[in-house]
């Protein structure tokens, strides 16, 4: 029960201000605003995609998934089911809270695969890469591959 007079901003999650290509299809529930979604793409329930992302064509992206803004997806993406992208890396030993300016980008490669529950710490990734399911990627990937751990690492 709210205290009388304590009046909180309400704020509906959905799907508002979005560039798509054609074929896209974005499940409900998510909240899906102020991003750019490539031709082809798919966007399963309860996801959220911030402003400023950019996702390539052709792209999958499951459910319970989270792209922060700063995020940039290639073509033919694919991530899966509760994927993180994280933006601060709490640089000056806390939140960055709306410090824009302690954000840092996330650039993904062309015919990427993330598996299920993996974390993406502010990184590129270069083309051809397969993260395994429960991965957490804390620095940039050069070399097509699979990666797995955490931190990840290449598998031989």
């Amino acid at each position: 029960m709210q205290p009388a007079g304590d009046n909180p901003e309400i704020r509906e999650a959905g799907i508002r201000d979005v560039i798509t290509g054609e074929g896209v299809v974005i499940t409900l529930p998510s909240n899906v605003y102020e991003c750019t979604i490539g031709e082809g793409s798919f966007v399963g329930p309860f996801c959220e995609i911030q402003k400023k992302v950019i996702v390539g064509k052709f792209c999958r992206i499951q459910s319970h998934s989270f792209i922060c803004e700063g995020v940039t997806l290639g073509d033919h993406c694919f991530i899966g089911h509760g994927v993180m992208f994280i933006n601060d890396t709490f640089s000056s030993g806390g939140p960055a809270g709306g410090d824009q300016s302690k954000w840092r980008k996330t650039v993904i490669g062309n015919h990427v695969s993330i598996g299920s529950n993996a974390t993406i710490l502010p990184v590129s990734i270069c083309d051809n890469v397969v993260i395994g399911a429960g991965a957490v990627v804390t620095k940039d990937i050069q070399e097509a591959g699979t990666y797995a751990g955490n931190p990840a690492e290449r598998l031989k």
